[in-house]
């Protein structure tokens, strides 16, 4: 399995703690049956992205773990500054040296404005996946927003542990909805800590299969997370 969203990556936003902690991450995820794991620090009001002091860190920790691959990328909050950056300098936020960006969006409102900025990116040559929109009130309430922006060709990524109901029974409902309408794309950890946000994936895997099928399933946590990190265009099954 690949996991595309984590925050294992020491000393830079609200995940790992120290080396120690994403040592210890690192192996959960390997026993987990993780070969992959992208570290995509925050970048948001509370936490700078400095792309080339993470490499430096994300090559400390890999010495650290040979037995798992790690991969460079960011959890890009859609702010107007981060917007404008990311178009001037397309390759800062990107998972590794591919065109994929992950974005997260605000956790009560997604105004149309985020279409024209998903476009703008799309424009100067990424491709977005949307972060856990499972969580996002507006859209657990039926908005036709999440369906406008997969229909603009981004993503969909929900977070494993809202499959197994750490978030609460209406964010569960909401991912659970979400799958069912064919809107995941992919199924990530979105791990902080090894205790309670952790970087497994296997749960959630065995709950989608019992919903959409063991191969469906295993697209979400493999096939297309193993597309976006060889930098190939994912063509959506319908």
């Amino acid at each position: 399995m690949i996991d595309i969203h984590s925050h294992v990556l020491p000393f830079v936003d609200d995940g790992a703690r120290s080396m120690e902690v994403a040592i210890e991450m690192c192996g959960i995820a390997y026993r987990d049956g993780i070969t992959h794991l992208v570290a995509t620090p925050h970048a948001n009001f509370n936490y700078i992205y400095d792309r080339e002091a993470h490499l430096a860190r994300l090559a400390e920790l890999q010495g650290q773990v040979p037995e798992i691959n790690l991969i460079l990328g960011c959890d890009l909050h859609l702010s107007f500054e981060n917007i404008e950056d990311a178009i001037a300098n397309p390759k800062r936020y990107v998972i590794g040296n591919t065109r994929y960006v992950l974005v997260e969006l605000n956790d009560f409102s997604v105004p149309r404005s985020i279409l024209d900025a998903v476009y703008k990116l799309h424009c100067a040559g990424m491709i977005t996946v949307v972060t856990h929109p499972e969580r996002n009130a507006l859209l657990y309430r039926g908005s036709d927003r999440l369906q406008e922006l997969v229909n603009l060709g981004c993503l969909v990524q929900i977070t494993a542990n809202s499959l197994t109901g750490f978030w609460g029974k209406e964010v569960q409902r909401s991912a659970e909805m979400m799958l069912r309408k064919g809107l995941v794309h992919i199924i990530a950890t979105d791990a902080h800590d090894p205790k309670r946000r952790t970087p497994v994936l296997s749960k959630a895997r065995t709950i989608a299969a019992k919903m959409i099928g063991a191969e469906a399933a295993n697209r979400l946590v493999n096939d297309y997370p193993s597309m976006v990190i060889a930098n190939q265009l994912i063509e959506i099954l319908n």
